[in-house]
């Protein structure tokens, strides 16, 4: 199947191929994405190394005195310093499925080069590269982190010193592109699909109809009207009645796809009103917004009974006597 030109900054640029000989959609994670990671997991191993000094101070404290030394107290300050820069990498993306929390905040997974999931020793080998010539650099500090930054740069998929030797890659888990919304069917279609008869369709078909039409934009000719008419064979043998006139497989395909869904939705709302009679205390409450203010009229005159004048003797109000 062959697909339009990419545009300039593709999408799947990990180069990862499934068992099946099909490349994924995976992009891998560039220096800027690696360098926000980096920075988060600067902080979390800052907080862990203070943690462990705090637990390293009550046990030099609760040590007799003749045993603490310079060389132990040396010895554990080794013993610190390796757990925070190696450890931490190590049992993060053991524990996390290759993912620091760096990597958790920013997205990004850390991977085989074929694609499979990292192990132990890769990983080993990552944070021991990583400590000697990359982050923290003790060999050659600023040499190394130059010639770090220009492998980066320089590698198609973005991978670092320590990628390179211990054959891994780190790629994004979080989808850069945003997911198009199946085609509108055809109004003339729409008569025509409500009479379908949609028993057949399982939601493994269904599922391969609705992500056709959202890359149906993706696909070039002539592997877009092949793929259109198979799916749509499907579709048919399936279905009844036949469409009573011609048109596009991509327009039979969107008005089943829509009338499905609102046989569906029509479903889904019988079943909750039903369920809402049946147990009204399994629905939530309905939000209601607050209701306006409003202002009470100024309370009406009342009438006064009239009384008769004692002069005239003719009825007079109180409010005219006075």
């Amino acid at each position: 199947m062959r697909a339009q030109p990419p545009p300039p900054a593709p999408w799947a640029d990990a180069g990862l191929v499934s068992g099946e000989a099909v490349e994924l959609d995976v992009r891998a994670a560039r220096l800027g994405s690696r360098v926000l990671a980096l920075l988060i997991d600067l902080v979390a191993q800052l907080a862990v190394a203070l943690l462990l000094s705090a637990a390293l101070s009550v046990l030099v404290l609760s040590l007799p005195g003749d045993i603490m030394d310079a060389a132990l107290a040396g010895g554990m300050q080794l013993v610190l310093l390796v757990l925070v820069l190696v450890g931490y990498p190590v049992l993060m993306e053991r524990f996390a499925g290759g993912r620091t929390l760096g990597k958790l905040a920013v997205g990004l997974r850390v991977v085989r080069a074929d694609g499979g999931p990292v192990g132990v020793g890769q990983s080993l080998t990552r944070a021991l590269v990583g400590v000697a010539v990359e982050w923290p650099g003790l060999v050659l500090p600023l040499l190394s982190w130059a010639a770090s930054v220009t492998v980066m740069l320089s590698d198609p998929r973005g991978r670092r010193l320590g990628d390179l030797v211990a054959g891994t890659l780190v790629v994004h888990t979080r989808g850069a592109g945003g997911w198009r919304p199946a085609p509108p069917p055809v109004p003339p279609l729409l008569g025509w699909a409500g009479t379908l008869d949609l028993t057949r369709v399982d939601d493994g078909l269904a599922l391969a109809v609705r992500q056709y039409l959202g890359r149906v934009h993706q696909l070039a000719r002539p592997d877009r009207v092949r793929l259109g008419r198979e799916l749509w064979a499907e579709v048919a043998a399936v279905t009844s009645p036949p469409p009573p006139w011609s048109a596009p497989e991509p327009a039979y395909l969107a008005a089943v796809l829509a009338e499905r869904g609102r046989r569906a939705a029509y479903r889904l709302g019988r079943s909750r009103a039903v369920t809402a009679t049946l147990w009204p205390e399994l629905m939530p409450a309905p939000a209601t917004a607050p209701a306006p203010a409003v202002l009470r009229p100024a309370a009406p005159s009342r009438a006064v009974p009239h009384q008769p004048d004692p002069v005239r003797g003719q009825p007079t109000s109180v409010d005219a006597r006075r």
